[in-house]
């Protein structure tokens, strides 16, 4: 997350413009205290709702457990399962490339 002060961002407006082009969060701030958070606009914003777009990017980003994101959608596990399948998100993120090189090392 990046943090700009209001002056800053008085003076320099396409500071924010990058970092949200860079779907980056960014923490405005007054007199160092927080004063609001710019996010980039997405159409899942939309469709899926604030709350839900944030909650299912920290869960792509690994920022947030399956368990973690099924208590703040108040869902079961299996349900949020089914919900991230819906959305096209992948449930479970497995590297099996990853584990065949590491199988071929170990039988070496």
């Amino acid at each position: 997350m990046k943090t700009i002060g209001i002056r800053e961002l008085q003076k320099n407006p396409s500071a924010i413009t990058k970092w949200l082009e860079e779907r980056e969060y960014t923490l405005i701030t007054k007199r160092n205290k927080p004063i609001g958070i710019a996010i980039a606009f997405d159409d899942a914003i939309i469709t899926k709702g604030l709350r839900t777009s944030l909650l299912l990017e920290a869960y792509q980003e690994s920022l947030l457990s399956l368990g973690e994101l099924a208590k703040a959608l108040a869902m079961s596990k299996e349900e949020a399962m089914k919900f991230l399948s819906v959305m096209g998100i992948d449930v479970i993120d497995y590297d099996f490339h990853e584990d065949i090189a590491t199988i071929k090392k170990i039988v070496q």
